[in-house]
């Protein structure tokens, strides 16, 4: 099949061209070399009668130095007033494009991509930070973006056995029901602390605007990934977890955009000062993270540019353009 036949890839293709082995390895190459990411463009659009709806722009692109070289654009469409017409109210789309003709070569699924890459990375951050014999990962929010987290760590750590944890235990039983089809070993989890205390890895994908996991509940080794909390008024872990963890970001965003640092910085739980590195400079270091098997890490994530424009390579890789 050529890529001019698949041009237009679907939420389905778009994820089986991106398996989580693949996809880890191009990050990490992507995170270390770097690229073009420059602000993204905030548009609002006024819409009579209903909310005002709003278009984001977010493009990244390889430099000029590089020989093979893609540019990579995401559009993303939100409109509030879809929920009234029982619409989804946010689209996505990634364009892919040849990096110095221009040429375009492939629309994903916006979400798809963005899912994958969001789990990817932190699952990246853990093969970097969490001991090499974490053996038991704890979910923490089951919802679409979680869903994806048992398979990306999976593919960097000897999970033997999975917890589930959701607010809302429907979630969590379906999640844990599909792990089972694929002959995983998972449970479904109502008792947070003591599942935290059991985890080697505690992967968190929430909405909460509270601290839902506390720092006195995380063991030595522990290592920590938040993912939800993109904003400064949403929190997954208290101060106290994180005074106890050597501190992680993917990007130096996460200083001023997610409540897990914004707030501790704020009050002087901690300082810009007390993150020890961004993704980036992870994956250039040549040396282990960990500085020991007591210690305790935490990674947060509120998603960037980088690595965008990589994340679309292995679903092109292997086609011919025409």
């Amino acid at each position: 099949m050529t890529i001019a036949q698949m041009t237009s890839l679907d939420a389905k293709m778009t994820s089986e061209l991106l398996p989580f082995n693949g996809l880890i390895s191009a990050l990490r190459d992507a995170f270390a070399e770097g690229c073009e990411v420059p602000v993204r463009h905030h548009h609002t659009i006024a819409n009579d009668g209903e909310p005002d709806a709003t278009v984001l722009l977010m493009p990244a692109w390889h430099s000029a130095a590089r020989i093979s070289r893609y540019l990579g654009v995401k559009i993303v469409t939100v409109f509030p007033g879809n929920a009234s017409r029982g619409m989804p109210g946010l689209t996505s789309t990634y364009m892919l494009y040849d990096g110095r003709t221009g040429r375009q070569l492939a629309t994903l699924d916006g979400g798809t991509i963005t899912a994958r890459r969001t789990v990817a990375a932190s699952a990246l951050a853990a093969d970097l930070l969490a001991r090499k014999d974490s053996r038991r990962l704890l979910v923490v929010g089951a919802g679409k973006v979680g869903s994806l987290i048992p398979d990306a760590f999976c593919a960097v750590r000897p999970i033997e056995h999975i917890d589930v944890w959701d607010i809302d235990a429907a979630n969590s039983k379906r999640l844990v029901d599909d792990l089972h089809g694929r002959g995983m070993n998972a449970n479904v989890v109502d008792k947070l602390q003591a599942s935290v205390e059991a985890a080697d890895i505690v992967s968190a994908a929430t909405l909460s605007t509270t601290p839902i996991l506390k720092g006195a509940w995380l063991q030595p080794g522990t290592h920590v990934d938040l993912i939800g909390s993109f904003t400064p008024k949403m929190r997954e872990v208290d101060d106290e977890a994180v005074m106890r963890s050597t501190l992680f970001v993917d990007t130096a965003e996460a200083l001023h955009e997610s409540g897990d640092l914004v707030q501790p910085i704020q009050s002087g739980v901690c300082t810009e000062a007390s993150v020890r590195a961004t993704l980036a400079e992870m994956c250039r270091q040549s040396h282990s993270l960990r500085t020991s098997a007591g210690q305790i890490t935490l990674y947060k994530a509120v998603g960037a540019g980088f690595g965008k424009v990589r994340t679309g390579f292995p679903v092109i890789s292997g086609h011919r353009f025409q």
